[in-house]
């Protein structure tokens, strides 16, 4: 549940996550929302920005899916895979994503830039999720 909590706060993203500086649910309708997020990418001095539309179909507990509907990308998905391991006690979480912007990037530099951004997203996530756990159980001691 809490993995779950965390990606799905989408309004609170920009608390958390590098990159987010906005990000608001425009609507919601049973497991399908229309969210709005502002941004950038970043890559040594270079700064690029985002803008997306984002059509996201939740499917708790299992993944949650987005595609661009709009903004300044010609095409954007994402997919979070939440798998338990029981034997383990975890959860396996992955990511699956492609973009592709509607504004021009310097080859390596513009590749490099999204690349960077996405892997340093995650980890926030990934960040939030742990400190948020470590924050439960010391409460519960």
């Amino acid at each position: 549940p809490l993995i779950w909590q965390v990606l799905t706060e989408y309004e609170r993203l920009p608390q958390f996550v590098p990159g987010i500086s906005r990000s608001v649910v425009r609507a919601r309708q049973g497991n399908r929302l229309l969210v709005e997020q502002s941004g950038e990418a970043r890559f040594l001095i270079f700064s690029f920005p985002i803008e997306v539309k984002l059509e996201v179909l939740e499917s708790p507990p299992d993944w949650i899916a987005s595609r661009g509907v709009g903004g300044n990308v010609r095409r954007m998905s994402g997919r979070y895979e939440l798998h338990p391991d029981p034997a383990r006690g975890w959860i396996v979480l992955r990511y699956f994503g492609a973009i592709e912007p509607d504004f021009d990037l310097p080859p390596l530099i513009g590749v490099a830039a999204l690349r960077g951004t996405i892997e340093e997203q995650f980890l926030a996530m990934v960040a939030e999720i742990e400190r948020r756990a470590a924050a439960q159980g010391s409460r519960t001691r």
